[in-house]
């Protein structure tokens, strides 16, 4: 708005004159209150969302303190404002724009990156930053401390570190060392992005190999560390039965001590033992007596049965005999 105001205001200081010129009253009076209208419209100064407004008074230089967003009044041709972005930004270094920043390793090594760096101004500051630095703070600050920065770093790296192992730790240092450059600027870094990091073929090749030696050495001790697993799991178990074994065979000993023991106090439980024990194959039985002797039950069993054969013959012939049972007659001498 300052911009039209400023334009419309000229074009009426051309209208005055040449009223003036032509002695045309209308069109002098007319410019003269174009130019007026100029005037205010030149003073109405509006900061968009994201930006802050720095004020530049012709006699005084820079003035402290920044506008905000929304409607600000300056006085025309006296103050100008320019605005500021306080929004995230980004700077990038890129191959592809012959921009990337080369590097040499700790060993002398060529090394070159890509990188993003994430950055805003303090808005606090902005009147600071546009009277040291200006509008291109970019290039006057923030690339060259960049450059510098990464350069420095990478040297403390040899060169297979930079891409393996101690990537991060480089990223974190790099973040550091400009987050300490850059606020001196009044720049707050946000962060940083090693999006590339290159180094030469010869060397990613022997890297590539040892990292490649090392998976292999590392699955060689994960197969010994397994089959180490494997043999002490088989002893464990081998000593669990043998453990079982010995247990099985001290309770069996201790089982017969105990029975033993029990049969010297009191000889009667083992006819006891006997006597619950016995099945119809059993031929031989144990009875207690004194003299502690046998009895042979088959051949008990064996007379017996003999004898009640024979009785059983007797009786059949008794029967089928019956004058064989009475009496035999008297002579006759003895009637």
């Amino acid at each position: 708005m300052t911009e039209i105001g400023l334009l419309i205001f000229g074009a009426a200081v051309v209208g005055i004159v040449y009223g003036v010129v032509r002695r045309q009253a209308w069109l002098r009076n007319t410019a003269i209150g174009v130019a007026l209208l100029g005037l205010l419209a030149a003073s109405f100064v509006v900061v968009p969302a994201g930006q802050t407004g720095v004020v530049f008074n012709v006699f005084g230089g820079v003035q402290e303190g920044e506008l905000g967003e929304g409607f600000h009044i300056a006085l025309p041709l006296l103050q100008q404002v320019t605005l500021l972005s306080t929004r995230d930004q980004a700077v990038e270094f890129n191959r592809s724009d012959g921009d990337d920043i080369p590097a040499l390793s700790r060993e002398g090594l060529q090394i070159t990156t890509d990188v993003t760096i994430r950055f805003r101004i303090d808005p606090s500051e902005a009147d600071a930053i546009y009277q040291t630095l200006g509008t291109d703070y970019e290039n006057t600050l923030i690339r060259p401390q960049v450059r510098s920065v990464i350069r420095d770093r990478i040297a403390q790296y040899n060169a297979a570190e930079v891409i393996s192992t101690q990537r991060t730790e480089l990223q974190q240092g790099i973040k550091d060392a400009l987050t300490q450059e850059l606020g001196k600027g009044d720049i707050l870094l946000i962060d940083v992005l090693l999006r590339d990091i290159r180094i030469p073929e010869s060397i990613s090749q022997a890297i590539e190999e040892k990292q490649r030696a090392e998976q292999q050495v590392q699955v060689e001790e994960n197969r010994k560390r397994q089959s180490l697993i494997a043999a002490e799991r088989r002893v464990i178990e081998a000593e669990g039965e043998r453990d079982a074994t010995i247990a099985i065979a001290e309770g069996a000993a201790q089982e017969l001590e105990l029975r033993g023991s029990a049969i010297q106090n009191n000889p009667g439980i083992i006819q006891l033992e006997v006597a619950q024990r016995l099945a119809p194959g059993v031929q031989t039985i144990m009875l207690p007596s004194e003299g502690n002797f046998l009895l042979d039950v088959r051949g008990m069993m064996d007379a017996n049965t003999q004898d009640r054969a024979a009785q059983n013959q007797v009786n059949q012939n008794n029967q089928n005999q019956p004058g064989q049972n009475q009496p035999a007659p008297a002579p006759e001498g003895q009637r």
